[in-house]
């Protein structure tokens, strides 16, 4: 009887079990925090764009633009800087022609296990006031 039930033994199953789990386990959980991280700064980046796209056809200053667009997107680490946002046309808003930001930001992923970074572009575009 008891030869049997040594045959039977499963201590330590749930162990193994844990163990084949938490690979895929760890996989979803980083890969859903580095996809809603770089969903939070896409969605930045083009409200930011969007702004500076309407602050340059409101006020026709593309330093004002580019002001505009680094204010909009108080969350991104590190800052936005002036270099990496595009104004078309960047010197006068003719009225009736469209005013296009594009800011292109690469983010820095926090694990690494999709790759090192990830470039991101957000685009705004507005018509110019009349």
């Amino acid at each position: 009887m008891r030869r049997l039930r040594h045959l039977r033994d499963d201590r330590g199953a749930a162990a193994v079990e844990f163990a084949l789990v938490l690979p895929v386990l760890l996989l979803l959980i980083f890969g859903l925090m580095e996809f809603g991280r770089l969903y939070n700064v896409q969605i930045s980046l083009s409200n930011a764009a969007r702004e500076g796209a309407r602050t340059m056809a409101i006020e026709n200053s593309p330093v004002a633009a580019r002001a505009a667009a680094v204010a909009a997107a108080p969350s991104i680490t590190p800052v936005i800087s002036t270099s990496q946002i595009a104004i078309s046309p960047n010197t006068n808003c003719v009225p009736g022609s469209t005013a296009t930001v594009v800011i292109t930001y690469t983010v820095a992923l926090m694990t690494g296990w999709f790759g090192p970074n990830l470039t991101l572009t957000g685009t705004g575009a507005m018509r110019c006031g009349e």
